[in-house]
């Protein structure tokens, strides 16, 4: 059961599209489920993010996790933005059922990607980031499968 919020921000998602020229784009995938979110921000010459926008192709979680991981990081400093994660959508939306915790763990892991290439285009290092993965389960261990 996903809540009002939930359900508000997948049937009216904010920030929908692309910015042209954007400082810095992320994009991560879920190859088990098949979604792709990418984030674009738009950061100004005091390093705060003043528009994000994303393109998610996915479930309704995860057009409602990237639709409030926007809202959640506009107007913020990089280190505010860096302080976003997955808990913090997850909360904003009022929960998530257990079997779409991964989508917020996208809305993290695309916000970081684009704020990776930011650092990137610009020649700096943003404290406490790292290299942001295309795929969240990348490094993970293949799981056997038992016949």
């Amino acid at each position: 059961m996903y809540s009002e919020k939930v359900m508000d921000h997948f049937q009216n998602p904010r920030n929908v599209g692309e910015i042209e020229n954007a400082s810095g784009v992320g994009t991560v995938g879920n190859a088990k489920c098949g979604d792709i979110m990418r984030i674009y921000l738009d950061i100004d010459e005091n390093q705060v993010i003043q528009d994000c926008k994303f393109k998610t192709f996915g479930c309704g979680a995860a057009v409602a996790t990237s639709s409030m991981a926007t809202e959640l990081v506009k107007g913020k400093t990089i280190r505010e933005a860096m302080e976003v994660t997955n808990k913090a959508v997850m909360e904003a939306l009022d929960g998530l059922p257990p079997v779409k915790v991964h989508c917020s763990l996208l809305a993290e892991e695309a916000i970081h990607a684009a704020l990776w290439d930011y650092a990137e285009k610009n020649g700096i290092k943003i404290e406490g980031l790292e290299k942001p993965k295309s795929d969240i389960h990348e490094g993970e261990e293949e799981e056997e499968e038992v016949y």
